[in-house]
């Protein structure tokens, strides 16, 4: 057979290494730089891509209707992530720019600024180093869809869309009392807003176009082509209500303008529950595999199907379950690596419980490259836990389990047949939750990104909280 017809085999261990060091997050991004810019020379474009290093700094849009407070949002944005403000208010001020020239010529004739001279503006500012470097806010642009098509066009991809809105009764009287600082260019306002500083009182001005018929007329304009700014952003784009204090609106744009998108990259879940007995890793580990489609692992269980399908390796298991002594993990590592490496595993996924149980499995089972990419530790008190695993039972007829307070049998006969599992005795799980804490904290160090879960409220709240942790990004590493 010809050597290269043969097919690829992509080693086991591209993946991890490829999600561990955002591999793919890195093509997505070169590709669609290339689509937007059809350099002549691809190779040399990605080479200086690669070396601004930038695809993590901060790419925000501010818009809203007037007196929303765009400006302020958007300079404690600024503040507060080390980005440029960029607005259509800065860029004529810019000297250094060409086309500044251009625009203000328009102004001073009192003309509208073509969209196209707005655009090449902006893609003109955004081009210098600090932009590049620290990332940018452009404030009150775009103003309709045509401008952000063409910022689209332009290769201008805002990461996130920060849409501010508030009753035009509101925003109305807003405006009336609106007062700008021509040297810090800070926004206050006669009513809600006035500074103390007797200097900063003096030298406020009324910015143009904050008269009442005016600002009812730029209210009907936005609203007229805010449906097409919508359109185009949608998928990036939150609405925050600016009718609040403005640190409440502050706060809730810089949570979102923090937030990672979900990549289109490919991803695997590798999914690691750690927990004391009790904490219900093998309930939210069903639930998991359920919906996503994955394979569930509960370690204990693999060993005991490995000794019922008289394996090899299961053989090895059978003295030592027979005698009730632990399995040695090299035996356990086997036989997990096994299930791990094989396709429905690679493919789909997996989410694993019962091991590691101390620092050492842990750093064997990275030895062997199953490197889970989300640790969940489930935490619950000591009263709970004794509440949850002393009163369990089993039917020994059916096999079905009950519980003394949460699911109690539905029949006298049922509950005289019901037996207690040794493990169940309140000494034992005290020794195996003395075995756990000895080892808890070597392994949260050890998974220094793993999420901490409250496993003491109703299953399926924690199930939403573990399913959140799964589909959203881990943070970059700074």
């Amino acid at each position: 057979m010809d050597a290269t017809a043969r097919p690829l085999r992509v080693p086991p261990e591209m993946g991890p290494y490829a999600e561990k060091h955002g591999l793919f997050q890195l093509l997505q991004n070169m590709v669609e730089k290339l689509l937007i810019h059809k350099p002549d020379d691809p190779i040399e474009f990605m080479i200086t891509h690669l070396k601004q290093d930038n695809d993590d700094v901060p790419r925000i849009c501010i818009v809203g209707p007037p007196a929303s407070g765009k400006t302020t949002i958007a300079m404690w944005l600024c503040k507060q992530l080390d980005a440029i403000r960029v607005s259509p208010e800065t860029l004529l001020l810019e000297e250094l720019l060409e086309l500044t020239k251009e625009a203000r010529a328009y102004k001073e004739r009192e003309q509208e600024i073509p969209n196209a001279l707005w655009t090449n503006l902006i893609q003109e500012r955004l081009s210098n180093v600090d932009c590049i470097k620290r990332g940018w806010v452009l404030e009150g642009f775009p103003e309709n869809r045509e401008q952000a098509w063409m910022l689209q066009s332009a290769g201008i991809a805002p990461r996130h869309v920060v849409v501010l809105y508030a009753p035009d009764v509101v925003l109305i009287e807003r405006n009336l009392g609106k007062r700008v600082d021509p040297f810090t260019e800070e926004v206050y306002h006669t009513t809600f807003d006035w500074p103390s500083d007797p200097l900063v009182q003096q030298r406020l001005v009324e910015p143009e176009g904050v008269s009442e018929q005016e600002t009812s007329k730029k209210l009907l304009d936005y609203h007229r082509n805010f449906p097409g700014i919508f359109q185009t952003f949608h998928k990036i784009l939150k609405s925050i209500n600016a009718d609040q204090p403005c640190a409440d609106v502050f706060s809730q744009a810089l949570a979102y303008v923090q937030t990672r998108h979900r990549s289109a990259a490919p991803f695997t879940p590798r999914i690691l529950f750690c927990g004391p007995p009790g904490s219900g890793k093998s309930l939210q580990a069903a639930l998991i595999a359920q919906k996503y489609s994955i394979v569930n692992i509960c370690c204990g269980q693999l060993l005991k199907e490995a000794v019922a399908d008289k394996t090899k390796l299961g053989e090895l298991v059978k003295p030592y379950f027979d005698n009730g002594c632990p399995v040695p993990d090299n035996i356990v590592l086997k036989i997990l690596a096994d299930r791990l490496n094989r396709l429905d595993c690679m493919t789909s996924g997996w989410v694993l419980h019962g091991f590691p149980r101390d620092l050492d499995q842990a750093e064997q089972l990275e030895r062997i490259r199953m490197i889970p990419n989300r640790v969940f530790f489930l935490n619950l008190p000591y009263e709970s836990i004794l509440e949850r695993l002393a009163q369990r039972r089993i039917d020994p007829a059916t096999g079905e389990r009950y519980h003394i307070t949460y699911k109690p049998a539905p029949s006298p006969d049922i509950q005289a047949r019901l037996r207690q599992n040794p493990k169940d005795l309140e000494g034992k799980i005290e020794m195996h939750l003395e075995i756990y804490y000895r080892n808890i904290k070597d392994l949260e160090e050890f998974y220094e990104n793993a999420f901490s879960v409250n496993a003491d409220q109703d299953p399926h709240v924690v199930f939403e909280y573990i399913e959140s942790c799964i589909i959203k990004p881990l943070p970059q590493k700074s």
